[in-house]
């Protein structure tokens, strides 16, 4: 079994920054993707941001030049810089992993979700 834990969410001023980090723990041979959901009630979950074992990264067109997804393989973490914060990046965010654990069993994990509210 697999967790995720996600924090860094909060409250932050327009043009502000944050920075959520998302560890993944238990029984883990590799973490072949990790990335970043967002969802506002009412709404589908979007795409934020992802980063493969390869080093490849995507970003959702509303956040290109002001999220960076990174990730340390080493501590098994994700996290997601958010600078220039607006008001419609409000959402809660979700945190999910590709996983492939000791047993080989591939498979997608959630985490809890974090809250990010942008207002001043």
């Amino acid at each position: 079994q697999v967790q995720l834990v996600e924090s860094g969410g909060g409250l932050v001023q327009p043009g502000g920054s944050l920075r959520l980090s998302c560890v993944a723990s238990g029984s883990i041979f590799s973490v072949n993707a990790i990335g970043w959901y967002r969802q506002v009630p009412g709404k589908q979950r979007e795409l934020v941001a992802t980063s493969t074992s390869g080093g490849r990264t995507n970003y959702a067109d509303s956040v290109k030049g002001r999220f960076t997804i990174s990730r340390d393989d080493d501590k098994n973490t994700g996290y997601l810089q958010m600078n220039s914060l607006k008001p419609e990046d409000t959402a809660v965010y979700y945190c999910y992993a590709h996983v492939t654990s000791r047993d080989q069993y591939t498979t997608n994990y959630w985490g809890q979700g974090t809250q990010v509210t942008v207002s001043s």
